[in-house]
């Protein structure tokens, strides 16, 4: 459990409202010995190369009582995606460096913190209830009717999506809304020294703007008593003794005076940012590279209120299957729940360690490749040095204690044993898995048989119906042929190295160049489909009767 900071103490951490939200789970201490400590200084895996920006940070910049901040923002205009979850499970592996490479002497807090005081701009496509939410546009997410009828709101609804999948991943995060923020008067006396330094503010966002934009702008959103919505208004005047605003309200035309505290107005996003930076003194907050200039003005409005703005870094955008950019309110790309029907969540956590900073497609056909090489590097931890063990994503994913596994066979190689076997029964399955396992059992192996249930989800939504089987031409069926003879006289207890050589022997006799066609054609003619595992592995594990029979029907 993160550790609380002093009662008493006047830094803008412990200021305010107690948080709110997700409860922090017991965080088990770091075993942290000398020769981990040395390779933690020195290694390039990335999640140590941003703790140790955040470690130069508090030596350079004096710290005031407190636990270290790590954040994550959390836009709830729509469904979570995973791109939310992959920010958390970053900033996650952060903090981890950061705690082994500290000796877990300095304090850290993870904060997942929800604008969901924002006004609802249009409606997202992929909810239900279009017309009600449609009545409720403008005002803030907290404000709008839950359109599934399950919450107090649409913005509590999407909080509470996020919050069961961070719960039942395990990230020990605290959870924070806006709207509580707001209104607690917790952010009160950041945003008094956000009128206080209204012009210099002003002035760092007026040059980003066009003519009309500019003309109106201020950092303040009054949220407006009569409608309920968030206005986009000028401000004609301001009090800084009461700590109020005046603006000339866009439906009655009359002056209006609210104050700037306890959730009467809201402030603009890149002030807004600044602003709970500087409140909650955040020291660490990753971001998409889409936002790197708003990083930079907002880290400009945060040294305005007397802060640092925080160390971080910005990661590559998330693309759906046609390279597109995904977006909560359109729904495309993945959910959350769309990923962990067919795959683990250290699966995913995986995908979200590679490569932060290059583009990635994030969809369906993405997962078989994941749950692989989530279970290759697993297998490969324990015979590693330590060096190499902390430069292993699966050392980051499981927050440096990786589980023991064994999986003798691969999630592509069961893919396609149901494939082969048109079965989405376990009971087939395993008794492939035994013929190659003989000792394999469910009970022995939990982790191969969620994966079985995997494979036999993802087989049955994705692999049987884009099945398309097609006859083999005259150069293939004859390389066929071939290989069903050979296959025909290898020993009973013959292994899949044996046998792959086999395969290449009858590709390379019969012409075949580049290779691979002729196991692109094995896989379209025997399987239905443009790709698999080494074929080899998949004949010792399917058996060699039963391929010849996979031959011999294609053949007819």
């Amino acid at each position: 459990m993160a550790r609380p900071t002093s009662a008493t103490s006047s830094n803008a951490k412990t200021q305010g409202a107690k948080p709110t939200g997700g409860k922090p789970k017991a965080v088990p201490p770091i075993e942290i010995n000398s020769e981990l400590l040395a390779h933690t200084h020195v290694s390039k895996a990335w999640p140590f190369e941003e703790a140790r920006k955040v470690l130069s940070r508090i030596k350079r910049i004096p710290q005031p009582t407190g636990p270290i901040i790590f954040e994550t923002g959390y836009g709830p205009s729509g469904l979570p995606h995973i791109g939310t979850f992959g920010e958390i499970a970053r900033t996650t592996m952060v903090r981890h460096a950061f705690r082994v490479l500290t000796e877990d002497k300095v304090p850290t807090r993870l904060i997942c913190f929800s604008d969901d005081m924002d006004g609802l701009r249009k409606v997202p496509d992929n909810i239900p209830n279009k017309e009600m939410v449609r009545e409720h546009l403008g005002k803030p997410l907290t404000q709008v009717p839950d359109p599934f009828g399950e919450h107090k709101s649409f913005g509590h609804h999407n909080n509470a999506r996020l919050k069961a999948f961070l719960d039942t991943f395990g990230f020990d995060y605290e959870f924070l809304s806006a709207t509580e923020c707001y209104t607690s008067g917790r952010f009160d006396s950041t945003l008094l020294k956000v009128l206080e330094h209204y012009d210099a503010i002003r002035d760092v966002i007026l040059p980003t703007l066009g003519p009309e934009r500019r003309a109106t702008y201020s950092p303040f959103l009054p949220i407006s008593p009569s409608t309920g919505q968030v206005l986009q208004v000028p401000i004609i005047d301001r009090d800084l003794a009461s700590g109020a605003i005046v603006y000339k309200d866009p439906g009655t035309g009359k002056l209006t005076q609210v104050p700037v505290t306890r959730g009467h107005c809201k402030l603009q996003w890149k002030a807004d940012w600044a602003m709970r930076w500087a409140a909650l003194g955040v020291d660490y907050e990753m971001a998409g590279k889409d936002l790197i200039d708003s990083v930079r003005l907002s880290g400009h409005i945060c040294r305005i209120l007397g802060r640092q703005q925080p160390e971080g870094f910005n990661y590559e955008l998330f693309l759906d299957e046609n390279g597109e950019k995904i977006s909560k309110s359109r729904g495309n790309g993945l959910t959350i729940e769309e990923w962990l029907a067919y795959a683990s969540p250290e699966s995913l956590a995986l995908y979200m360690y590679q490569s932060p900073r290059k583009a990635k497609r994030l969809y369906f056909d993405v997962i078989p490749r994941a749950v692989d090489e989530y279970i290759g590097h697993l297998a490969a931890y324990p015979k590693e040095e330590q060096a190499a063990k902390l430069m292993n994503p699966v050392w980051h994913v499981h927050s440096g204690a990786p589980p023991e596994a064994e999986l003798p066979i691969s999630f592509a190689l069961l893919l396609n044993l149901a494939s082969a076997s048109n079965s989405e029964d376990r009971e087939v399955l395993w008794g492939f898995i035994r013929r190659y396992a003989p000792d394999a059992t469910p009970k022995g192996h939990p982790l191969l048989d969620e994966l079985v249930g995997y494979a036999i989800r993802y087989f049955h939504d994705f692999v049987k119906p884009a099945k398309q089987y097609r006859a083999p031409t005259g150069k293939e069926r004859a390389a066929l042929l071939d290989l069903d003879a050979r296959l025909g006289v290898l020993p009973k207890k013959v292994l899949a190295e044996e046998i792959q050589a086999e395969v290449y022997a009858v590709g390379k006799e019969h012409g075949f160049e580049p290779l691979r066609d002729w196991f692109q054609a094995l896989y379209q003619v025997l399987l239905g489909q443009t790709q698999g595992p080494r074929f080899g592995s998949f004949v010792e594990l399917y058996g060699v009767p039963e391929t010849r029979a996979l031959i011999q029907q294609a053949l007819k």
